[in-house]
């Protein structure tokens, strides 16, 4: 079990092909502040279908990608 479990359940159920959110709309669905480790668990994304696009440190962003 990872603890961005809930945040990669909730990437799952989205249809579209590939969407933006802020790390503070992150930290609110994985329930923890986003940190350096979350480079090391993106990779667990993967298992549900979706990959990690581009992450933005000066917009504070995640683009999340379905993985075709």
């Amino acid at each position: 079990m990872s603890k961005y479990d809930s945040l990669w359940k909730y990437i799952q159920s989205k249809e579209c092909g590939s969407f933006k959110m802020s790390f503070a709309e992150i930290e609110k669905i994985a329930g923890l502040p986003i940190d350096h480790s979350f480079l090391n668990y993106k990779k667990e994304l993967q298992v549900y279908g979706w990959k990690v696009g581009k992450i933005s440190l000066k917009e504070q962003s995640v683009v999340f990608e379905k993985i075709s």
